[in-house]
């Protein structure tokens, strides 16, 4: 594919990007390979979820696979027809974080994006050859700590996403902290610019609210080297959410998105949801018993074993998201409600569309689909 002729190409670790876009990681189960590899033929960067993907792709492809054989599997596959793919790896999800991490390495994923929490010690987990890593953060002062624990390692950033608070799915920021002026993308961009210049000039790729072209061109505008997209790779035929989470997104107006807290994860972090999702509803009228059978985002007791999860023993203040999330990637539905977290623009979506009818519409090559 040419390089778009209306956006400039975005160059990661000597991999040239033709179109500025990344196809947002998003779990569990909605990016894997046939989206990621989607995105990638048509000069994006195309994303897999490590989340919860060793079950995912087991029920998907009839036979068991482990957190590495699916991650290798996965980003294989998505590499197989050209392009730039690669896969986010969320800190929270800590039992499976190294795996996910050496998988992605040995397969020779072009880009490891890292969030969900500070990746510290991602450089030290095995020397990632040609793979970029590059870290999600909310704040310069986030970004400062990467940088100065990865010298250690001599290593930086290969670029960093910055994530404002209208992204979706977990958020990078308190409760009380989502509406601050100083939190708006706009305002957190030249901050987290200036310490990427600090230390050596990387790109900066902005996310969160992204939504249109005319987002696009604003936020290159400002400074921002390229752009990460979740919520509009969501509603794509290529997409692995079920036929229902798509038409959720597509029938959600504007006051049914909210960000969930109590109940919400146990990760401890706020995230954004339909708010008639049936598993949140359910959360929300006290309907659901303490549940902890999957144990994703397992924490270390104190004989430093993966047991402590929030919802294991209360639902008061968070729920068994893992099972949801599974849900809505039609891993487990006939078992357990599923759970619908989108970004802040999802109400304006009103179709579904393939892949590349989407990348015409950001590249600024198609006219819109949504409402404006």
């Amino acid at each position: 594919m040419q390089p778009d002729q209306h956006l400039p190409s975005l160059t990661i670790k000597d991999k040239k990007i033709n179109v500025p876009i990344i196809q947002g990681g998003m779990g569990v189960g909605i990016s894997l390979y046939p989206l990621a590899g989607a995105v990638a033929r048509e000069g994006g960067v195309g994303i897999i979820s490590s989340a919860g993907i060793d079950r995912v792709v087991s029920k998907r492809d009839g036979k068991k696979v482990n957190i590495y054989e699916a991650v290798y599997g996965e980003i294989s596959r998505a590499k197989s027809g050209g392009g730039i793919a690669g896969i986010n790896i969320m800190v929270a999800l800590a039992r499976d974080y190294e795996d996910s991490v050496k998988a992605a390495i040995d397969a020779k994923a072009d880009i490891i994006i890292s969030g969900g929490g500070l990746p510290l010690n991602l450089p030290a987990i095995k020397t990632p050859g040609d793979t970029a890593l590059v870290p999600i953060v909310s704040s310069g002062r986030a970004l400062e700590l990467i940088c100065k624990k990865w010298e250690r390692s001599k290593y930086r950033p290969d670029a960093v996403v910055v994530e404002g608070p209208l992204a979706g799915g977990h958020l990078g920021f308190r409760y009380d902290e989502l509406d601050l002026e100083s939190n708006k993308l706009e305002n957190l961009l030249p901050q987290v610019k200036d310490v990427a210049m600090k230390y050596g000039g990387f790109p900066v790729i902005v996310a969160g609210g992204i939504f249109t072209h005319r987002d696009i061109v604003k936020f290159l505008a400002l400074g921002a080297d390229g752009v990460q997209m979740g919520t509009r790779f969501l509603a794509t035929n290529e997409s692995s959410a079920t036929q229902a989470y798509k038409e959720a997104v597509v029938g959600a107006g504007k006051e049914d998105i909210l960000v969930a807290e109590r109940p919400g994860s146990p990760c401890g972090l706020p995230f954004r949801v339909i708010r008639y999702s049936p598993m949140f509803v359910s959360a929300l009228e006290g309907r659901r018993e303490p549940r902890c059978d999957k144990g994703y985002v397992l924490l270390k007791d104190r004989e430093g074993m993966f047991s402590r999860c929030s919802a294991k023993t209360s639902n008061e203040d968070s729920f068994c998201i893992c099972n949801g999330l599974l849900s809505s990637a039609g891993y487990n539905p006939d078992t357990e409600e599923p759970l619908y977290t989108v970004g802040t623009n999802a109400w304006r979506i009103n179709k579904v569309l393939s892949v590349k009818a989407l990348m015409g519409e950001l590249t600024g090559r198609e006219p819109s689909s949504v409402t404006e």
